[in-house]
């Protein structure tokens, strides 16, 4: 039996503007098994980014909110934690190692006044406890995989 990694309930997403409140997102309930794949279909705007980062926990709040539900992610085989419930130190913690996103717009991803290398060196080194010179070395490894 395969083992649930996401399981999304009745999330609820609004956002404030100077006007009123609007419902991105009514709702949504989901799971993920562990080595399957879920695709979120909808039309633009319909609320799939807008689900996407609550999960990772990216919205600004305000002028986003979450009215209502959970989003329960399985860090290991007995650990099991409510996103929404987590710090921010604590969803850094697992954000990027754990659990992650691919964004939609890949241009946006980096900073193009940085050096690409020395984003993926700040990663690696918010990530794990290693020496800046051994982040730098997994840094040109990683480059040398994708080419």
């Amino acid at each position: 039996m395969s083992r649930i990694i996401l399981d999304v309930q009745n999330l609820s997403i609004d956002f404030q503007t100077e006007e009123a409140f609007v419902h991105a997102v009514s709702s949504i309930s989901f799971q993920i098994e562990e080595g399957k794949t879920l695709a979120l279909v909808g039309e633009s705007g319909s609320g799939k980014s807008v689900t996407a980062l609550s999960i990772m926990k990216l919205l600004p709040s305000p002028p986003a909110t979450i009215r209502n539900g959970q989003i329960n992610f399985t860090i290991s085989e007995n650990k099991q934690i409510d996103v929404l419930k987590m710090s921010d130190k604590e969803i850094e913690s697992i954000r990027g190692n754990d659990i992650g996103m691919i964004f939609q717009e890949p241009m946006t991803s980096l900073n193009p006044l940085m050096k690409c290398g020395r984003q993926v060196t700040e990663t690696i080194l918010l990530h794990k406890k290693i020496s800046k010179e051994k982040a730098v070395a997994e840094t040109l490894q990683l480059f040398e995989e994708v080419k």
